[in-house]
């Protein structure tokens, strides 16, 4: 998916919201056990439910890993279901030596190789450009790089001052080097919105993926404030807010209502821009 489209995307539906399908199968709804694959049933329904509003979908793949085969199938069959006008996310974070990099890029992008065909993965920066340049060897697919994540270790190292700046915006800065915003995008915490406005300026055309709103406590209001651009600029995921919000029989129709809420506070931000 190109620039343009996923921008287009965003004004079609006047959202920017990012399904994260953190699927854990000890918080599935009871009645989905006797499914024959009780997650891609969660997940069907969730998108069932969630395409409307959603532009993205975020599976994490620790929670399709740590199911072993039956986990990777799983994956499979929710990223082929996955509408096709939906922007795709690996949230693998992902980062090695050059050659071992290499093979996680076809992993995700290479459908020839594991099955998988996603738009974008997220890659850890730590280990520099050889470590991230060969996820940018595919035409079409994005790197999502972490620069400021939520968490409350991030202040161990991603803040720490380096100069007069923070290690977080040299990242940012040296990674526009070695790709344009047409490829290439910062994992940016909802968490910390109060530095959202210094990374516009560092990179004032990138899209921005922002976890952290909803059950970890991150402002839509203030990332959207400080972060939309012309284009929409931002993926704001969501994952247990709207995954979790019922465990009953109802799990389906209670997310549908946490994704129209994100996607209705979406629309007043954008008519604003």
């Amino acid at each position: 998916m190109t620039y343009n489209e996923l921008s287009s995307q965003i004004f079609l539906k006047q959202s920017y919201l990012c399904v994260g399908l953190d699927t854990d199968p000890l918080k599935l709804p009871r009645h989905l056990l006797t499914e024959s694959d009780p997650v891609f049933a969660f997940n069907r329904a969730i998108i069932d439910a969630t395409a409307d509003f959603a532009v993205a979908y975020k599976p994490n793949i620790a929670f399709y890993e740590a199911q072993g085969p039956r986990g990777w199938e799983s994956l499979q069959r929710t990223l082929d279901y996955i509408p096709s006008e939906c922007f795709t996310i690996a949230d693998a974070k992902r980062g090695d030596i050059g050659n071992t990099s290499s093979l996680y890029a076809r992993t995700f992008f290479d459908p020839s190789a594991a099955g998988l065909d996603f738009d974008s993965v997220t890659v850890a920066p730590y280990m520099g450009h050889d470590s991230v340049t060969p996820f940018l060897q595919y035409d079409g697919k994005w790197v999502i790089l972490l620069a400021l994540t939520s968490n409350v270790g991030s202040a161990d190292f991603q803040r720490q001052p380096v100069g007069e700046q923070e290690l977080f915006e040299i990242v940012i800065e040296k990674a526009q080097t070695w790709a344009s915003h047409e490829q290439l995008m910062f994992v940016v915490g909802a968490t910390q919105a109060d530095v959202v406005s210094r990374i516009r300026e560092i990179a004032p055309d990138h899209f921005l993926l922002v976890p952290g709103v909803g059950a970890q406590g991150g402002s839509l209001a203030e990332v959207s404030r400080r972060g939309l651009t012309k284009a929409g600029g931002l993926l704001v995921n969501a994952s247990r807010s709207i995954l979790y919000a019922s465990s009953a029989d109802d799990f389906a129709d209670r997310a549908r209502a946490e994704a129209q809420a994100l996607q209705v506070e979406m629309a007043q931000y954008l008519a604003e821009l």
